[in-house]
């Protein structure tokens, strides 16, 4: 991995701990006690894990297309009816 790649990951760990960070502190400023229920913890799970499913499902499509070459069909149709000097009308 290259220094770039190392410095992102840096980058991304620096925000993703600052909004642990953040959510802590703005959990724990609520006036009176919160609590969740275990109903509300699995659906709070089953959420996020559905929400997880869903972005990596759409990520695969996008893959699959690029790869099968849909995009590139639809890239080139769209080229050819651009005009000589490369403006939008």
């Amino acid at each position: 991995m290259g220094r770039g790649a190392l410095f992102l990951v840096a980058i991304l760990l620096g925000i993703l701990a600052l909004t642990v960070v953040l959510a802590v502190i703005m959990w724990t400023s609520t006036e009176g006690p919160v609590t969740i229920s275990v109903r509300g913890f699995i659906a709070l799970g089953l959420g996020a894990l559905g929400t997880a499913v869903v972005g990596g499902g759409l990520m695969a499509l996008v893959f699959i297309s690029n790869r099968s070459g849909h995009d590139q069909a639809v890239h080139d149709e769209a080229r050819s009816r651009m005009p000589e000097d490369g403006g939008p009308f």
